[in-house]
């Protein structure tokens, strides 16, 4: 029965290893208590699985997309778009495009890190 049914299924679907993995699939999700679409006719789950497929009344496609659905861990999410930020005011006397930045040479940086003196120990530090 179930060579019959593999031999109906190749139609539908192309690529028998692709087959194998949408009857199993689908033999899950009935296993798992998803209506079936044919009748029984005391087979087992991937039987009538493969029954489905070749009766066309599931369609390979959906079952694909529905795989592909249970296997991702991570389902990403549509974001809104940014906004876009109005640019600050320039303070007066600046012009557009030429930022002024204040530079440090590393003499400059090591000259105010020795200048740096540790806080006093008081008397509840030392408690």
């Amino acid at each position: 029965m179930a060579r019959v049914t593999v031999e109906d299924c190749i139609e539908k679907v192309d690529n028998r290893f692709d087959l194998v993995l949408l009857a199993s699939h689908r033999a899950r999700m009935i296993s798992s208590g998803a209506p079936i679409t044919i009748s029984r006719d005391n087979d087992k789950n991937p039987v009538v699985a493969l029954r489905e497929i070749a009766d066309g009344t599931v369609a390979p496609e959906d079952l694909k997309e529905d795989f592909i659905h249970s296997l991702q861990k991570h389902v990403e999410v549509d974001e809104p778009e940014a906004e876009v930020v109005p640019t600050l005011a320039t303070p007066a006397g600046e012009t557009d495009g030429e930022v002024q930045f204040d530079r440090m040479t590393e003499e400059d940086l090591l000259r105010g890190l020795e200048g740096l003196v540790p806080p006093a120990e008081t008397d509840d530090d030392s408690e």
